[in-house]
């Protein structure tokens, strides 16, 4: 494992390579990030590739044969290399290896790269097809941020607000193996925004929404502290913490591909919403984290 710091005049950001991912956020002198608890979730951030979430019987389908892979791919505790850095960012970058063709058959280069604009974190991943043919993979991320942040308040004197109004439509979940059901359901919003947090909220696991308006804070009247989060390349946002728990967490998972259906193994080039990226070709995807 290697810890590597990236800092401006805002932000002071300690990033692990080992899944590239966030390791500490801190402003002004207090920590942001969820700094991991194996009571309920050890980790404090992930990033998910090739897949998304949870597969049927842990694998897939592709060319006619089954693959094994494990949920949210396999950039989980898998080092990256550091190929660039500077003051204020870094490049993380993971080649194909023996180890990831046996789980996902084609030769690829995934890089995440985060540089600090003021108060920003800009999150860029980078797909490079390096295959003779066409790739199909998901991605997403998965940051938690402490809440409630500060120390300000409680758990519920804290919101998700959404920065336009939405009407979001909920994925329903298979709650004896948390996969896909095949149905979704509304999600109403007060006052067409705001989701209240509670700790009931994710005792069926991660709530998933469509249709929403793509950038979300977590904000509270009792304290000047926020996180906003933007996704702008990314058609569902995860929010989560450990289900049946008071975790003092959530996260926040901009996804662009679902799990799978808890009734069939997934073909992954025929699965909805799946990336499908030609030969030669590289796929971008930009998440922002704004801190108030």
């Amino acid at each position: 494992m290697g810890l590597f710091t990236i800092q401006n005049e805002s932000l002071t950001v300690i990033l692990d390579s080992v899944g590239a991912v966030l390791h500490s956020i801190q402003k002004d002198g207090a920590e942001y990030l969820w700094q991991g608890d194996p009571t309920y979730w050890k980790r404090r951030d992930a990033n998910l590739f090739p897949y998304v979430g949870r597969l049927t019987d842990g694998k897939y389908l592709l060319d006619g044969k089954h693959y094994p892979m494990t949920i949210h791919g396999f950039c989980i505790g898998t080092e990256f290399a550091v190929t660039e850095q500077t003051e204020a960012s870094i490049r993380f970058t993971l080649k194909d290896s023996e180890t990831t063709y046996e789980m996902y058959p084609f030769h690829f280069a995934f890089h995440v790269i985060y540089q600090l604009e003021g108060s920003a974190i800009v999150k860029t991943c980078l797909v490079e097809n390096r295959d003779t043919r066409e790739m199909f993979f998901g991605i997403g991320g998965h940051p938690g941020f402490q809440v409630p942040l500060g120390g300000d308040g409680s758990f519920a004197d804290w919101k998700l607000v959404f920065h336009k109004p939405c009407s979001p439509t909920r994925i329903d979940f298979d709650p004896s193996n948390y996969r896909l059901s095949g149905t979704t359901s509304a999600f109403p919003l007060e006052n067409g925004t705001t989701i209240p947090l509670r700790h009931e909220l994710f005792d069926l696991d991660a709530v998933v929404l469509q249709d929403t308006s793509r950038t979300v804070t977590i904000c509270s009247e009792k304290s000047p502290r926020s996180v906003t989060v933007a996704y702008p390349d990314c058609g569902f946002v995860g929010l989560w913490h450990a289900p049946k728990t008071d975790a003092p967490y959530v996260c926040i998972e901009p996804w662009v591909s679902l799990p799978s259906h808890s009734a069939y193994i997934e073909d992954l080039s025929k699965q909805e919403h799946i990336i499908h990226l030609p030969q030669g070709e590289t796929y971008r995807n930009i998440m922002t984290i704004t801190l108030g």
